[in-house]
């Protein structure tokens, strides 16, 4: 099977990591692989924020995002799972592809991690935080680039989990005109 078709078959959202590190060569390929991907008219607005898992930043903005949901419990993991790599995508606010263009950059980064056998969760759950009221002070905490607005993160690393990929309905899915 091509390796492309294969990592899209195998891959799942990873929900446990393990203390290892992402080397520079691994993170500089997955970086690679989202700064590769097609953006509307080769606009190229979108911008890469990474960090380390232990970033006192991703636990101040765990704790945003538990007060915009309204939590009253602490989750037993934290919403990229320990990974000890994230990455934000922000986009360009004036452009309203950038969100579409960082759902592309996400997929080809998430393939990358499973076809280097590593992990990864791609994350929506920070939104609320990272728009809401405290939004300018998370895109300077951040360094967005100026105009620019979060869309989307992936948390990244070596598996501690496995999980079976998602099972799919292709009648109830797809029409065929």
């Amino acid at each position: 099977m091509n390796a492309v078709l294969k990592a899209i078959e195998e891959r799942s959202s990873t929900r446990g990591y393990t203390d290892e590190k992402l080397t520079q060569e691994e993170l500089d390929t997955l970086i690679r692989a989202g700064l590769q991907a097609p953006t509307a008219a080769n606009r190229q607005e979108i911008h890469f924020t990474v960090l380390d898992g232990d970033n006192p930043l991703l636990a101040e903005l765990q704790e945003a995002m538990l007060a915009d949901r309204g939590a009253a419990e602490k989750p037993a993991h934290n919403f990229y799972y320990e990974a000890p790599t994230v990455m934000l995508i922000s986009g360009d606010a004036a452009n309203p592809w950038s969100s579409l263009d960082a759902g592309i950059a996400v997929e080809n980064i998430a393939l990358a991690a499973e076809g280097m056998g590593l992990g990864s969760l791609i994350i929506g759950c920070v939104k609320g935080a990272l728009l809401g009221e405290k939004e300018a002070y998370f895109a300077k905490a951040f360094r967005f680039p100026e105009g620019y607005r979060y869309c989307i993160a992936v948390a990244l690393g070596h598996k501690a989990v496995t999980k079976t990929p998602h099972t799919y309905d292709e009648a109830k899915s797809v029409t065929r005109l």
